[in-house]
């Protein structure tokens, strides 16, 4: 049995738009979700629309309460009770809260809010969330401001709150996913990289489809992606500044394919493959910098990805007979396998809290998404399709998103997302067919 629970009075939030607000707690901190032997019993709560303080931010103040509802209900965690059921009306911010009303509907949350639009056009957003069989608040109130063109944030920020005072856990839904956009035919696609809010909202594309573009991967501060671009006619990496028009090519490998690349937890290094005639080795450079060949075997070595502390680099190899997984140092040296299942193994991917890696199997005609231990010990498959490949962590390491690929001449590609448990196996909204995505970390 293991409980997931409360923070009690959350850190403050490094965010520039972040202004903390005197509201005291009132009440110990009791609210918990609890897992029993892997049943969720999703904890009920309540979002009454937010108060709209100024007359300008009654739709603002709907859409987000609603957003803020969706983040949690979409952990498969929580239960909204619907606004028909509610007893209470809150039409203030301010007023008390009738806690015997909210507790003879069963919520166990309740969060209340107030909005309002300051003579700039600036979006202001102040909540508290509610223990209501404690009969007070969990942890202080807070207050956030922003554009109101960035409602969308100020929502994920407030879910992002409740959330981890709740179950403990960090906060992920202010964060971005960069993925491959895919259009036409399945034997003639064209693939370009956008990126959207975590929840599929927000989509910007960063390239056109000229070329064929595979396998993005964010830098630990959000603000770059590397991906791999078929431009030249072969694989190469490249470096794209969000925001900025023209990518920078890196590890030229002067005609040789270069892949597979993913920063190290500094920002400053990026790991990836290099295949020079029929090998393929795993090579590290520092940007703006030389190339070091960490890999040197008769074999297939790709899809490197640091564990956070940048002390270790997880890849794939078929050094074995097979596509099995190892651990090496980051400078290189001596391997070890950690897959020893039936099947074959690939893309891993270190968790963020550094317990965990995420891979690809292929068993028996069926692909999954799976989890193991750093050592190799206690796999699982939390996934099973005709084709699931390529995971990406959320920031806090509980969510795992990835790409699932429909049988048939008519099959494509869509992203997914599952908890670590197995539990609460999600579709994620794209325009189209998407493949390759990779989480950021939190925004600043």
């Amino acid at each position: 049995m293991m409980f997931l629970r409360s923070l009690g009075t959350a850190a403050a939030l490094a965010l520039t738009c972040l202004l903390p607000v005197a509201l005291p707690v009132q009440a110990q901190d009791r609210l918990r979700v609890e897992i029993t032997e892997g049943v969720i019993e999703p904890l009920p709560f309540a979002v009454p629309t937010f108060e709209a303080e100024t007359a300008q931010a009654g739709q603002l103040a709907q859409d987000i309460s609603r957003v803020i509802a969706a983040d949690l209900t979409g952990t498969g965690l929580f239960r909204e009770i619907p606004a028909e059921s509610h007893i209470a009306r809150v039409t203030s911010f301010a007023a008390p809260v009738s806690y015997p009303d909210w507790k003879a509907i069963n919520a166990q949350a309740l969060i209340t809010g107030a909005v309002s639009l300051d003579a700039s056009g600036r979006a202001v957003v102040k909540f508290r969330l509610h223990d209501v069989f404690a009969g007070g608040e969990l942890g202080e109130g807070l207050q956030l401001g922003g554009s109101a063109e960035g409602w969308r944030r100020l929502a994920h920020k407030v879910a992002d709150q409740v959330y981890a005072r709740i179950t403990g856990e960090g906060a992920y839904f202010d964060s971005r996913v960069v993925f491959v956009h895919e259009e036409g035919p399945k034997n003639a696609r064209q693939k370009r990289l956008a990126i959207m809010d975590y929840d599929g909202a927000n989509v910007n594309f960063l390239t056109d489809s000229s070329s064929i573009v595979l396998a993005p991967r964010f830098s630990p501060t959000g603000d770059r992606v590397l991906y791999t671009s078929y431009a030249s006619g072969v694989p190469q990496i490249y470096l794209l500044q969000i925001g900025a028009p023209q990518p920078q090519r890196i590890a030229d490998g002067q005609g040789t394919m270069t892949f597979a690349p993913r920063f190290g937890p500094d920002g400053s290094t990026v790991v990836y493959s290099e295949s020079l005639g029929g090998n393929t080795d795993i090579f590290a450079r520092a940007l703006g910098g030389g190339a070091v060949q960490l890999t040197n075997a008769p074999s297939i070595e790709t899809a490197p990805s640091y564990s956070p502390d940048g002390g270790q680099i997880v890849f794939e190899s078929d050094r074995s007979g097979t596509q099995q997984l190892y651990i090496m140092p980051a400078r290189g040296g001596e391997a070890r396998r950690i897959s020893f299942g039936e099947g074959r193994y690939g893309t891993p991917v270190w968790s963020p809290r550094g317990d965990l890696i995420a891979f690809t199997k292929q068993s028996q005609g069926r692909f999954h998404i799976g989890v193991m231990r750093t050592d190799g010990s206690e796999e699982r498959l939390l996934t099973a399709s005709f084709m699931d490949e390529g995971p990406t962590w959320s920031p806090n390491g509980r969510v795992i998103m990835f790409t699932r690929q429909s049988a048939g001449a008519g099959g494509a590609p869509a992203l997914y997302s599952v908890d670590i448990t197995g539990r609460n196996l999600r579709r994620v909204p794209t325009p189209g067919a998407g493949s390759d995505p990779a989480w950021s970390p939190l925004l600043p």
